[in-house]
């Protein structure tokens, strides 16, 4: 095989590039219920991610019928989570997220909300 034919794999070249800028990931928490999912994005995310947490600690009550003093209205995010554990509050958020034209993930709810993905768990 002469040199013509030979191929040559240059290990660099074949890396995927990053992207020029980080997505923004904000996660939405109760109780500590992303704190697994939140490791593994900042492990294996390879700095691909900027990540902002809201947790929600509190004792609440069943009923919220304004979610508006634990989900802030001026965030920015190119992606949400949702690991809220709390219907009412899962819900204004993809409200909030619907109008801000931002994707939400929240796995396992049961809600339909233009621009929330409700993959199961």
């Amino acid at each position: 095989m002469n040199n013509s034919e030979c191929k040559h794999n240059d290990p660099l070249k074949e890396r995927p590039q990053k992207p020029a800028k980080t997505q923004r990931i904000l996660v939405f928490q109760q109780d500590g219920s992303g704190e697994k999912k939140i490791e593994g994005i900042r492990r294996y995310g390879d700095g691909l991610f900027e990540i902002d947490i809201v947790s929600i600690d509190a004792s609440l009550s069943p009923i919220i019928d304004d979610a508006g003093e634990y989900i802030p209205q001026d965030f920015r995010a190119d992606l949400v989570l949702d690991y809220l554990k709390h219907p009412d509050l899962s819900f204004d958020l993809s409200m909030v997220c619907q109008r801000k034209n931002i994707p939400v993930v929240a796995s396992g709810k049961k809600f339909r909300v233009k621009g929330t993905l409700t993959p199961p768990t």
